[in-house]
């Protein structure tokens, strides 16, 4: 098993396609990461020697930030955002698309689920009428 920066890699497949597993590193950041390390793109992650593993896992350590780091970098750019009241921030803050999306349709992942205003089901009318029945005999 292969591990580079924490991520275990994928053992079948091509080792510039299981580079991506990794957060931050994308396909064209995995191309570039081959070639300063001189490995073969399309060598398959398990033929991979224990020299081209070492200098793969330099070359990541020295010149990317990934997982951790850059999800913790992510989080603090966000965090800021917020505090200083931006309007990126109050859309981050409401859980709402950020970049200028329509949200009148649409934007369901970030909204979530869809909830239903002014109709209410039979049993929860049932029970609101029977509690102001109670209340008004009383």
């Amino acid at each position: 098993m292969v591990r580079v920066a924490g991520v275990d890699l994928p053992e079948e497949k091509i080792i510039k396609i299981s580079l991506a597993k990794i957060f931050g590193i994308g396909r064209n950041n995995a191309l570039g990461v081959l070639e300063k390390a001189r490995v073969d793109g399309q060598k398959r992650t398990k033929d991979l020697t224990e020299e081209e593993i070492s200098r793969i896992q330099k070359v990541v350590e020295t010149n990317y930030k990934v997982e951790g780091d850059l999800r913790q970098e992510v989080s603090d750019n966000i965090a800021r955002l917020k505090r200083i009241g931006s309007y990126r921030g109050r859309r981050h803050a409401a859980n709402l698309p950020v970049r200028g999306q329509r949200t009148r349709t649409n934007a369901r992942t970030k909204r979530g689920k869809r909830v239903t205003i002014g109709a209410l089901k039979k049993e929860v009318l049932a029970k609101i009428e029977k509690a102001q029945k109670a209340g008004k005999t009383k």
